[in-house]
């Protein structure tokens, strides 16, 4: 039961493939409720539902937004016409939409994996430079590895499968890292602007890809305190960009050379492993709470 009057409508936005709250939203979910915040599953691009019916949204489990990414942008406008506020903020998702943002990190003194941003035209030319050399392509709008390659520059049997992609879509090309396979890849969980748990990923045997579909894991680890200023430095990029505000964001990047290189930052639907974490789960929820106040709606709205 819960300890407080339901007083709030909360969209909790999801996807068609994964319509329902996930085990690992489970206790945030419950979290809600005994804040008096009631959780509606809504996936985000049902034609019929009536957003303007919720007092926010709430964005998690929508993993194939970059898949339709006009209509996602699309989508995020009409909740702003209606009012309707997103957590995590509609300007930071959109920005966070486009893996491109990595070259402006890197402007703010972020270290990431080196990347260039190619079209598709333009991706031979880019590998011509990188001769030799292992490397990962990717979409800059892409997520879970989707049309995702890697190979060696140079290689024809790389260079034909690198003419096969989507010719809509641009492009990032950057070395790729041995020590994601050798060592794994860190995620860095932060609620509320405060650091919360990590993570060690990595792929399956003979694989690159973490992401568990691919047969990748993932394991609780404590980072060091290098990992962990190196994090903090590119949430502080995020803000002097600014985007200070977030209820979550998940930093992905691995130690290489001896310097933690920022992967990604993922700040619209990450998987935050909050199951061996109900603590955090119960920081986010209270954040989320808050955010729902009739005062912080009035600011937002």
């Amino acid at each position: 039961m819960s300890t407080h009057a339901v007083t709030r409508r909360l969209a909790v936005a999801t996807s068609a493939d994964h319509p329902a709250i996930q085990p690992d939203d489970a206790h945030l979910a419950a979290s809600l409720e005994q804040l008096g915040v009631r959780p509606v599953v809504c996936v985000w691009n049902d034609p019929t539902l009536d957003w303007s019916a919720f007092d926010a949204v709430l964005i998690r489990t929508i993993w194939d937004y970059f898949k339709h990414h006009a209509a996602f942008l699309d989508w995020l406008d009409r909740l702003d016409r209606l009012g309707i506020p997103t957590i995590n903020d509609s300007a930071l998702l959109r920005w966070n939409s486009d893996k491109r943002y990595l070259l402006e990190l890197a402007r703010h003194g972020v270290a990431i994996i080196p990347t260039r941003l190619a079209t598709a035209s333009a991706l031979p030319g880019a590998l011509a430079a990188m001769s030799g050399q292992s490397v990962v392509v990717k979409p800059s709008i892409s997520g879970s590895a989707w049309r995702t390659l890697h190979g060696t520059a140079g290689d024809a049997a790389f260079a034909a499968a690198v003419a096969q992609l989507p010719r809509g879509h641009d492009y990032l090309v950057q070395p790729f890292v041995p020590e994601v396979v050798s060592d794994g890849e860190w995620s860095l969980l932060y609620f509320a602007g405060a650091f919360s748990h990590a993570v060690i990923k990595r792929p399956a045997a003979g694989d690159y890809r973490v992401q568990g579909e691919y047969g990748g894991s993932a394991e609780p680890a404590q980072p060091d305190a290098a990992i962990l200023a190196a994090a903090d430095r590119a949430l502080a990029a995020v803000a002097a960009i600014g985007h200070g505000d977030h209820a979550y964001v998940r930093v992905d990047g691995v130690v290489s050379g001896g310097r933690f290189l920022v992967m990604e930052l993922e700040l619209i639907e990450p998987f935050l492993h909050l199951a061996a974490h109900p603590a955090a789960a119960e920081r986010l929820a209270r954040d989320v709470a808050a955010r729902l106040s009739p005062a912080a709606l009035a600011d937002a709205r």
